[in-house]
């Protein structure tokens, strides 16, 4: 039975490469008919906090990527929060003590950082100087009497380490490279190498699937294992992934293209945007000249505030941006994979049905949004009605729009008639003009429509048009408009289209019978008003 595991460090929003991890941990999983853990890895007491794990579970979640063991689910081999493990940790800790294969050390920053100068100027890669004689008990105490920070460090075993990987192969690590590693902290903690070999072996996860930049820890994973008596997981790291700037995706993207609006754009008021973003104006101030960074939320209200679009790169960011979990989980799943065919749209059912995990390959992938926004518009067309209103709810509600406070039946009518669109976004930008008093009039539309010849005039007959109608549904609207256009020989676009204008503010919009059917008479005749007046 395979068994995989996803541990992140809940150290904030879950980052879409994570997500790329435990979407193949779970795929393989549930194509060999075994189990999928979730393990919260937070033994790093300063950064992790429950928000973030809380976050993390939900991101999964609504990807649909959902753990057989782990927090809120409980399983045999809890608990699955690592700061709830120490026993266990201590137990495997003193085991490499008293068999020498650990030992203890107190040296100061200042004199770690004295033995890295020293092997910079011999021209030799920087490990640690093991003692000959390894700190007893005593030494220990005497250290901890001194103030000096007390770590225990594994005794690397002296000989080459080879890594049999699935996607890499055989890969060598000379003795030299790798130096005797810490593996419990000064405050009591035990580091991610320990902890994560511990936790494997105990819960029986038999393949680790993880980012190439894990491929340099293995060789003293591996070591540990051996020196433990544990097995050996297989291994597979996976290939980066990179954004089209051509570097690797990161985070601070984000922050990037926000930093270059803000200084592209005139009148700005820094400490009004400091204090929508809930930060200091030092702080905001030290963003921008590249002395920090902020935090994800903060970047994104200080963005939406001056209406900056931002590279999607955690998984919430996804959602913000009105794609759906179908459609992210499938695009994602080909970064780095694929099922040996021509096959691209398939569903979770499709995609665990052909993940084999020796199909993972080496090269780089390219985090294509063009070919994201394709993926996603294919599924908003092929997903079941009911399930697209379900995750239309969700957007509006994350993202808090008015249009949220909708009845389901408008929603769905909504989602119907903007059938073809690219995002949730979209048919929600489409819809908005119904749920404000008054629009606001797009400064391109005003030019390219409203201020065009004879514009007015038409509008003035549109309006005694649409005012003598008795019935007010799709299909009478259409017919009106029709018959204004053949009765005064103009384009359905010469009518239209100032409408639009008149009641959306904008060029673009739902078909303009159930644009007008949705709004209603009163509001659509008053709209008209409007526009007749900002016109002359």
């Amino acid at each position: 039975m395979i068994v995989t595991r996803f541990a992140p460090s809940p150290t904030g929003y879950l980052h879409i490469g994570g997500a790329r991890t435990a979407l193949f941990c779970f795929l393989a999983a549930r194509k060999g008919s075994g189990k999928f853990i979730l393990r919260m890895e937070d033994t790093d007491q300063k950064r992790n906090t429950p928000t973030a794990a809380q976050q993390v579970m939900k991101d999964l979640a609504w990807l649909g990527i959902m753990w057989d063991e782990g927090p809120e689910v409980g399983g045999e081999n809890g608990p699955y929060y690592q700061s709830e493990r120490l026993d266990i940790y201590n137990k495997y800790m003193q085991q490499l003590l008293d068999s020498g294969r650990a030992y203890y050390c107190f040296d100061t920053p200042e004199e770690l950082q004295i033995q890295r100068e020293k092997a910079q100027q011999d021209k030799r890669t920087y490990t640690y100087d093991r003692p000959e004689v390894l700190p007893d008990v005593a030494a220990v105490e005497r250290a901890e009497k001194e103030g000096r920070p007390v770590v225990v460090r594994f005794a690397m075993p002296g000989n080459d380490i080879v890594v049999q990987d699935v996607v890499r192969g055989g890969v060598r690590f000379g003795a030299a490279e790798i130096g005797d590693f810490i593996i419990q902290k000064s405050d009591g903690f035990p580091t991610y190498h320990f902890a994560c070999v511990v936790d494997d072996e105990l819960m029986g996860v038999t393949h680790i699937l993880r980012g190439q930049e894990h491929l340099m820890n293995t060789p003293g994973h591996i070591a540990l294992q051996e020196a433990l008596g544990f097995r050996r997981p297989v291994y597979a790291h996976m290939s980066v992934t990179i954004s089209e700037g051509g570097g690797k995706l990161s985070k601070r993207e984000r922050g990037k293209v926000l930093r270059q609006a803000i200084k592209e754009a005139e009148g700005l008021d820094h400490a009004e945007l400091a204090q929508v973003g809930g930060v200091s104006v030092e702080e905001f101030a030290g963003f921008l000249n590249k002395k920090n960074e902020l935090d994800g939320p903060n970047i994104t209200a200080i963005a939406e505030h001056i209406h900056v679009h931002l590279p999607e790169i955690n998984v919430v960011d996804f959602l913000h941006s009105g794609y759906i979990p179908e459609a992210l989980v499938n695009f994602v799943s080909l970064l780095g994979w694929n099922p040996g065919d021509n096959r691209e749209i398939m569903p979770i059912e499709e995609l665990i049905e052909a993940f084999d995990i020796n199909r993972l390959n080496k090269t780089n992938s390219l985090f294509d949004r063009k070919k994201l926004i394709s993926f996603n518009t294919e599924h908003m067309r092929i997903i079941a009605p009911e399930k697209l209103l379900e995750h239309f709810k969700r957007y509006l509600e994350v993202v808090e729009s008015p249009i949220g406070k909708a009845d389901d039946k408008t929603l769905a009518h909504l989602l119907k008639i903007c059938e073809g669109a690219r995002t949730l976004e979209d048919v929600a930008t489409k819809s908005m003009f119904l749920f404000v008093d008054k629009v606001e009039f797009d400064e391109k539309a005003v030019k390219k429509v409203l201020q065009k010849d004879g514009v007015a005039e038409l509008m003035k007959l549109t309006q005694s048009a649409l005012a003598a109608l008795e019935t007010w549904d799709a299909h009478s609207l259409h017919g009106a408009i029709e018959k204004l256009c053949e009765e005064h020989q103009v384009g359905m676009g010469k009518v239209a289209q100032p409408l639009r204008v008149a009641i959306t503010g904008t060029m673009v919009s739902p078909p303009i019978d159930e644009s007008l059917m949705l709004l209603g008479k009163e509001r659509t005749l008053k709209r008209i008003d409007d526009t007749l007046e900002f016109i002359s």
